[in-house]
This record gives C-alpha cells, sequence and structure tokens, in this order.
C-alpha cells in the first residue's frame, strides 16, 4: 500500500484540489485508491452510503477516485456551532458538542478513531491520499496532533507541501513552515508543490532554484491558475458574481454559522442565475428569490436576521411578489418558533421564528442522516430528485399536514413513499430539508420556472464537476514532475 499526505501552508492552499486531482490521475491509471483526511473542521457535509456525515471536500475526492463516499474517509469531523465551540462527530456520528480546550485534550481519544480508519482504508486500498488539515505549523495545536505531522509521524507516510502563489510570500510560507518543524517532520517532507500560478515561468524559475538550493527539497511541480475552474468549497464562500445576461437573481444571506452552502453551486454556475450572497447586515438587492440557507446554530442566525430587520425585508420581497424558500436550517427559521431544551446547538432556549409557514421545531439530540430520492411537485409539473437530510430537529404543525397528492415532495423511505416539505398556499414559500434539491437536473428546471424562469436552460452539476477534475487531473499529469508521478505508484 502507498501513502502520500499533502498538507499546505495555510489554509486553502490547495490541498483539497490537488488530493482530488492525484485521486482521479492514478484511478485512470487503474489503480485502486482511496482519499483521507484525519480531522476536517468544515460546515459543509455530506451523507454517506453507510449512514454516516463526512466533511463535503472527502464526498468530492470520492468521487474523483469514483467511489462511494464513506465515513472512514474522514474519521473526525468538526462543526464549529460558536467561535470556541463544535459538534463532534466520530465516524461520521455526532457525540455531542465540545468547547475548544475540552476537544483539545480529547484529541487522543480522537486519534484511536484516526488511525482505525486509517488502517481499514490501507487494507482495502492500494493507494491512500491523506489530506492535511490548516497548517502543520500552527505551534499552539502541536500537541496530540492528529491532523498534520502527528498523523504523517504515527503512520510513518511522506508529505507534500502546497502553498498558494497567488496570495503572494510563497517563498516565505514554504521555507517558514519548514523552519517550525521538527528534524524527523522536515526529513517527511518530500518536496513542494506551488498552486496557482500566473504568468511567465521563465520570471519564477530563478526562485524555484534558490528554494531548492537552500532547502534541499525538490519543486515537484507548479500548477497554474485555472480560470472559471469551481469544484465544492470545502467551507469559504465565493463571492463572484455571474457575468452573463442573467435572467433570475437569487439572493442568499451569508449566516454567521451558514452550512451546506454548497447547496447553491448549481444556482451559482447556471448561466441565466444571478446568485448574490450577501451580509445579513446588508440592504436586499432587488431579486426574484430568497433562499435561507442551513446553519449550524439555527436559533443564533435567526437572531442575527431578526436584529437586521430581515422580518421586515422579507415580508416586503414575498408583497411583491418575491419567492422564498428555506432549506434545514431556513426551513426552521421560516416556522413559529424553535425549542432547544437540550442545549443541543447553544444553551437551552427557544425563539420566535419568522412565522410564515404554521409548524414548530424543536431541536434533538438524534441526528437524521439519510440520503434521499423521490419527487419534486411544484406547479402541476414533476421532476425525479435527490439530495440528503443533516439536522438535528423535528418540524411538525399543520403546514406539513399533507398527503402524498399535494406534498411539494415526495421521498421513498424505507419501502414507503413519505411526503416532506412544505408549500404556502399563495405558493410564493417552499420549504424543505433536504440538500442538495438544486444539483438533481430534472429538478432545478422546475424551481426556477416556480421562482419566475420561464425558459430555464438544462445544467447538470454532476457532469459539470466531472468536467472539472478531470480538467485538474490533465494539468496535474502536464505540470508535476513525471518522475515523482510514476513513483506514487503501487509499490510491488
Amino acid at each position: 500500500m502507498t501513502c502520500l499526505m499533502v498538507q499546505g501552508t495555510t489554509s486553502d492552499a490547495g490541498k483539497s484540489t490537488l488530493v482530488a486531482g492525484l485521486a482521479r490521475l492514478l484511478q485512470r491509471r487503474g489503480i485502486k485508491v482511496a482519499p483521507f483526511k484525519p480531522q476536517n473542521m468544515a460546515l459543509n457535509s455530506a451523507v454517506t452510503e453507510n449512514g454516516g456525515e463526512i466533511g463535503r471536500a472527502q464526498a468530492l475526492q470520492a468521487q474523483a477516485a469514483k467511489l462511494a463516499p464513506h465515513t472512514d474517509m474522514n474519521p473526525v469531523l468538526l462543526k464549529p456551532s460558536s467561535d470556541t465551540g463544535a459538534q463532534v462527530i466520530i465516524h461520521g456520528q455526532a457525540i455531542g458538542t465540545m468547547q475548544a480546550l475540552d476537544y483539545h485534550h480529547y484529541k487522543a481519544t480522537a486519534k484511536a478513531a484516526v488511525l482505525d480508519a486509517f488502517g481499514r482504508l490501507s487494507n482495502q486500498y492500494q493507494c491512500v491520499l491523506v489530506e492535511g488539515a490548516g497548517s502543520p505549523a500552527e505551534i499552539n495545536l502541536r500537541e496530540n496532533d492528529i491532523a498534520n505531522m502527528g498523523f504523517a509521524e504515527a503512520v510513518d507516510c511522506p508529505v507534500i507541501l502546497i502553498a498558494d502563489i497567488d496570495k503572494g510570500g510563497v517563498f516565505a510560507h514554504l521555507v517558514g513552515t519548514l523552519a517550525l518543524l521538527s528534524e524527523s517532520e522536515r526529513a517527511r517532507i518530500a518536496g513542494f508543490v506551488i498552486n496557482r500560478f500566473r504568468g511567465d515561468m521563465a520570471l519564477l524559475q530563478s526562485g524555484l532554484d534558490w528554494l531548492e538550493e537552500y532547502t534541499g527539497k525538490p519543486v515537484l511541480g507548479v500548477i497554474p491558475y485555472l480560470h472559471d475552474f469551481y469544484l465544492d468549497a470545502e467551507d469559504a464562500i465565493s463571492r463572484a458574481q455571474q457575468l452573463s445576461d442573467t435572467q433570475l437573481t437569487v439572493v442568499v444571506p451569508v449566516l454567521p454559522r451558514i452550512s451546506n452552502h454548497t447547496d447553491f453551486d448549481a444556482l451559482r454556475l447556471h448561466p441565466q442565475v444571478n446568485l448574490h450572497y450577501i451580509s445579513v447586515a446588508d440592504e436586499i438587492p432587488p431579486c426574484d428569490l430568497i433562499i435561507l440557507p442551513g446553519s449550524k446554530n439555527v436559533r443564533a442566525d435567526c437572531a442575527a436576521l431578526k436584529r437586521n430587520n430581515w422580518q421586515k425585508k422579507l415580508n416586503k420581497h414575498l408583497r411583491y411578489g418575491g419567492k422564498l424558500v428555506g432549506i434545514c436550517g431556513g426551513l426552521q427559521m421560516l416556522g413559529n418558533n424553535i425549542s432547544d431544551p437540550e442545549g443541543i446547538e447553544d444553551t437551552p432556549g427557544e425563539i420566535t421564528g419568522f412565522g410564515f409557514l404554521n409548524f414548530t421545531t424543536r431541536l434533538t439530540a438524534s441526528k437524521t442522516l439519510t440520503n434521499v430520492q423521490g419527487t419534486l411537485q411544484l406547479n402541476g409539473q414533476q421532476a425525479n430528485v435527490s439530495g440528503y437530510e443533516i439536522h438535528c430537529g423535528v418540524s411538525e404543525g399543520p403546514a406539513f399536514a399533507h398527503s402524498c397528492e399535494n406534498a411539494p415532495l415526495v421521498f421513498t423511505k424505507a419501502g414507503q413513499k413519505v411526503p416532506d416539505g412544505a408549500l404556502s398556499s399563495d405558493n410564493q414559500l417552499f420549504a424543505t430539508y433536504c440538500h442538495g434539491l438544486f444539483d438533481s437536473p430534472a429538478a432545478l428546471p422546475l424551481i426556477l420556472q416556480w421562482a419566475g424562469l420561464s425558459d430555464s436552460q438544462p445544467f447538470d452539476l454532476q457532469r459539470y464537476r466531472e468536467r472539472q477534475i478531470n480538467r485538474l487531473a490533465d494539468t496535474l499529469e502536464a505540470h508535476l514532475n513525471p518522475q515523482w508521478l510514476s513513483k506514487l505508484g503501487v509499490r510491488s
């Protein structure tokens, strides 16, 4: 079994992307490869085929390796619910919320889960590509580290260090990171990859020569900046806007604890849609559709919207004929109230919702984690839809008192057809617990038509991802050192 770890000088240096591209490159060569991230901190997650929850980036990397996502690919997932606390998910299941200092002491226990999962993958696959988290040079996080060099030392694997030249200071990032590692950790750095370079390579060469001479480490490749390149984000939100002649404007507020904003990638990339991410403090620009997204702290995020006068803003939007969608936490906000008696996401308490739909929500310790398939029913039309549910809440009330014939969504669960979601009597509000709703190529045009786009063009996000993954793999094959790539194959 071959194992290679990718660590970065900073967050968003390109670790997730490099692992995804290498996974597709090796998969093309007939190597049975799996992605692995020991510990992930992210609010974008996915539901696996074995009913667990992992980081969104690992689900994408699984797709690059042409595998179904599995909890072993990301055994520890942290989902922040405040600046100092996070829900801790081990082997795909939430075990509770911990403050940062408590988790720091818990890492020794979490390490056992990491090594167990890695051991299972090592026995099943010829190659395991490991992604680090943040930077290995965070001095305050070195004790009991399981995310970067602590893991690499435990399993004795080589490490590639990647840095983003587009941010500037790439040589300082690489040399400074090396300087903060121990002697044994520096020894396991196999080389550097420089990411997102734009310009003339001749102007960079003298710097590469100096870097290799100064550090004694090879530069394994310089990856060019890929224009119009987009894959699922692990956490960061891109606020780039569509520049085409769009016909439908969609607004999504960036909640303080927004989760699964990858729900809106299909809208962001659709040629006829102009998607605006706005701050909760911003005025809402003229738009056709507002979407309240998922949240890891729904009461706090609902309160943030209310403090910024969103009750009045949403009332005005609806009064002028706009459409409104709530997904997961956004669904919960559209009801009458949200209670958290056990303090699942925050201190125990409750908050009044926006009251657009007649139901209440109670947060519970048990977490719904399931992939769903079924039918979307809007404006007398139907479309096949698939997605996933991730939520710690039960919503009940007259808004959900409908049959399969008049429900906006009908899913097949355990062999039974189950009505899901809520649609207002005036057809202006639509709420669902289903993430990934816009990813379904048949459902997307139906939703866009409901929102006001009469001639929606088709868009298949899954095919788009495949094109981007293949483009990335082609780029790596062209720009990474071929001798090093040949060594990445399976050891005899």
